[in-house]
């Protein structure tokens, strides 16, 4: 399974889809970080990034889970001895190139888009953040990739509604239905995002899990 997740990587890096997600990240993250924020705003900043890499993260995670063709995928789960292996095995490459883009991201904003090094429990919940960024990311990604929605199309479509959508229910009092999006930054300007992140980190968590286990489900009733 990790050297399945290993050729998934190879063939991630070498199709050169990976050159159009982190081109597509460096122009965000060069629009976020334009100029430094000042003391006193790096949770803010720190969530908004967390935020915003979101849909970049799971086109990432959507376009590395279907750069293996279908057949070729059926191979592989024949030979990692199953379906099973052959998902958690896109799984986890998934996740490796998400977090690396996340991690990316975070030392982007700590390095050069801040005017003083944040403290030490803002730095921690920014990590955290951008963990379940890379996570929701995964997520949604997986969610959208051609083994469940085949038309590139609708897949697309499907990528960008369920953004969407998260930011539109974590706006609302209903936030717990969902990744928990804008209430990250909501929290990130009040200062309460240290305080929150317990609760917040728990939903998000909950979320992700759930949709990785329907990702899960959907894929092994398929033929």
């Amino acid at each position: 399974m990790i050297a399945l997740s290993a050729f998934r990587l190879a063939a991630y890096v070498r199709s050169h889809r990976v050159h159009q997600a982190l081109l597509a990240l460096l122009a965000a993250l060069a629009v976020v970080y334009a100029t430094r924020a000042p003391a006193g705003h790096e949770a803010a900043v720190l969530a908004d990034s967390a935020v915003l890499i979101v849909p970049l993260l799971a086109w990432a995670a959507r376009s590395l889970l279907d750069t293996e063709p279908d057949r070729q995928r059926e191979m592989s789960a024949a030979l990692a001895g199953g379906r099973g292996r052959e998902l958690a095995a896109g799984l986890l490459a998934a996740l490796t190139a998400c977090a690396a883009f996340a991690a990316l991201a975070l030392f982007w904003g700590v390095l050069l888009g801040m005017s003083a090094t944040p403290p030490g429990p803002v730095l921690a919940a920014g990590i955290v953040l951008h963990a379940l960024s890379a996570l929701a990311g995964l997520t949604l990604g997986a969610l959208t990739s051609r083994a469940l929605l085949p038309s590139p199309a609708l897949s697309i479509m499907a990528l960008v509604s369920g953004f969407v959508a998260m930011l539109l229910i974590s706006a609302s009092p209903l936030h717990w239905l969902t990744v928990p999006l804008t209430v990250w930054m909501r929290a990130a300007s009040a200062e309460r995002l240290v305080a929150q992140l317990p609760e917040l980190a728990a939903i998000s968590l909950v979320w992700c899990l759930l949709g990785l286990a329907a990702y899960a489900w959907l894929r092994r009733t398929r033929p």
